[in-house]
């Protein structure tokens, strides 16, 4: 299964100057839960804005950079690439930024998103989704706190089947 996940804020905003626009603590515990032991797929920007390669997870990368190399990374230079690098069976999760989002959304099955409650200025964006081919299965709201500076909501969508 082929998963996006993301926070994105309601015009879609994702981030700015390869950096996230809002420090939302339970949400990176959450994303450490879901992408533990998994494969995450990202574009290079995005593997860069982390200060070192993620704990427990098979990092691949695509990059347009011939001589691009960081250790103990899988590095391809396309989404179909990235793709067949995941072993039969195994989920993959498509980790970023606004790009590669938009080259995963038509061929993945599932998005993990929080929306967070607001909107701000941004550089990369989350793409459109269509309502008629997403459906949400689960949804759960979490209002600003101390620790969180916006209200959010988890939101679960999976592709509907088409009806043959």
């Amino acid at each position: 299964m082929i998963i996006l996940i993301a926070a994105a804020a309601e015009n879609n905003a994702l981030g700015k100057g390869n950096q996230l626009l809002w420090h939302l603590p339970d949400d990176f515990k959450r994303f450490k839960n879901i992408t533990t032991g998994h494969h995450i797929i990202m574009g290079r920007k995005t593997f860069e804005s982390f200060p070192k390669p993620l704990p427990n997870r098979t990092h691949i990368v695509i990059s347009r950079q011939k001589n691009y190399h960081p250790e103990g990374c899988i590095v391809v230079d396309s989404l179909k690439k990235a793709l067949a690098a995941i072993p039969h069976g195994q989920d993959a999760y498509v980790i970023g930024g606004g790009e590669i989002y938009t080259l995963a959304l038509p061929v993945s099955d599932k998005i993990e998103l929080t929306k967070v409650h607001c909107s701000l200025e941004a550089d990369a964006f989350f793409p459109q989704i269509n309502p008629e081919q997403w459906k949400v299965t689960a949804e759960e709201y979490h209002p600003k706190d101390e620790k969180h500076q916006f209200d959010f909501t988890y939101v679960t969508l999976v592709r509907k089947k088409a009806i043959s």
